[in-house]
Parts: structure tokens; C-alpha cells; sequence
């Protein structure tokens, strides 16, 4: 009988840590957005407890957009690896995204230059896959990819800094849909690097 309750205890435990787990998985999952194109970011999706609209005279933007590269695979895998698009991501972090506006006119104007990032992130991420895929050769070591990586993310700042004092954060709609439409051509352009794309495509 006591066998058969530390059994049942043990089940139980084991049931209740899987079932945490998938409730971690599940909300990072709420919280995480990856770009698709299709996707235009909402105010409802700035949930940082740092958002505030109203009760002030100042205006910030605190993007949850972001690039990650990660993977795992075995000597010989990464040896005969060339295309590593679908391990550089680029998402929109809910919970880390916050904006601070006087008013909600205002802050819809910080939405929109917040697609903007979103988009520019993803242009990047491009940008990145396309010199990964270039660069990668069949004796590279896992070390080559990091002066890609800060080099991609120094120009990514550069450009995310310009765009920010030139439109005002998107209060100067008209330069802010200027500069959005440069870079929705742009990833348009690298439309061979996207995260599911499988290997460039031939020219015509």
C-alpha cells in the first residue's frame, strides 16, 4: 500500500513539473512574436509594466524587437552546413516592450515606428543570413560567426539611431513612411535569406 501511494506521488509530481513546463513554453509563446510580414504590431502588444499613456509630458520607446542566432548540431552537421537561415530569428518581445506617451495619439505614432523597428530588425536578420551563408565554409569553427553577428548588430544600431532622430520616434509620419518603405524594399530584395528559406534562389 505505501508502494503503491509513493508511486502515485511520484506520477503525480512528475505530471505537475510537464505540466508547469508546458505552461512556461505556453506563455513565452504568448509573449514572443516572430516575424512573418503579415503581422502590424498593436498597442496591446506593449505590455512591460513601464508602459504608461497619459500623466506625462515625456514620450519613450523601449522595443521588443530583437535578432537571435542559436543552434545546436554535431561537428560533422555544422561541417557540411551551409544554410543556417532558419537559426537566426527575428521576434518582438511582449513583455519587454513598453512606450511612454502623453497621450494615445502620441502613442500610436510610437506604434508605428515600432513596426518600423520590427521590419528593420528583420531586414537585418536578412542582412545576416545572407553573410552566414556566404562566409560559410566547409572548415569553418563555430567562432566565425560572432564578427558577423557585431557587425550586423553595430549597423543595425547605426541605422535604428538615424531613423529615430529623422522621423522623431514616427511622429514625423511622412519621413517615417519614407524610410519604412525603403526597408520593406529591401526585404523584398533579400527575399532568398528569409528564416524558411532553404537555399538561394537560381537567377533568372
Amino acid at each position: 500500500m505505501v508502494r503503491i501511494i509513493a508511486q502515485t506521488l511520484s506520477l503525480m509530481k512528475q505530471f505537475l513539473l510537464l505540466t508547469l513546463f508546458a505552461l512556461a513554453l505556453f506563455a513565452h509563446g504568448q509573449n514572443t512574436l516572430d516575424w512573418d510580414g503579415k503581422y502590424q504590431l498593436r498597442l496591446s502588444d506593449f505590455q512591460s509594466p513601464a508602459t504608461q499613456i497619459g500623466n506625462t509630458t515625456i514620450y519613450s520607446l523601449h522595443s521588443g524587437s530583437g535578432i537571435n542566432f542559436a543552434y545546436a548540431m554535431t561537428n560533422a552537421e555544422f561541417m557540411f552546413t551551409k544554410n543556417f537561415n532558419s537559426r537566426v530569428t527575428c521576434s518582438f518581445n511582449r513583455a519587454a516592450a513598453s512606450l511612454v506617451a502623453p497621450d494615445s495619439a502620441m502613442a500610436l505614432e510610437l506604434v508605428g515606428f515600432a513596426r518600423y523597428e520590427f521590419d528593420l530588425s528583420e531586414l537585418y536578420a536578412s542582412k545576416l543570413r545572407k553573410k552566414i551563408y556566404e562566409e560559410k565554409g566547409a572548415f569553418s569553427d563555430a567562432t566565425f560567426f560572432k564578427p558577423l553577428f557585431d557587425e550586423n548588430q553595430e549597423e543595425l544600431a547605426e541605422r535604428h539611431t538615424i531613423a529615430g532622430r529623422e522621423s522623431d520616434l514616427g511622429r514625423n509620419k511622412e519621413k517615417l513612411d519614407e524610410l519604412h518603405q525603403e526597408v520593406l524594399k529591401e526585404i523584398e530584395q533579400l527575399s532568398d535569406f528569409c528564416k524558411d528559406c532553404k537555399s538561394p534562389k537560381k537567377k533568372k
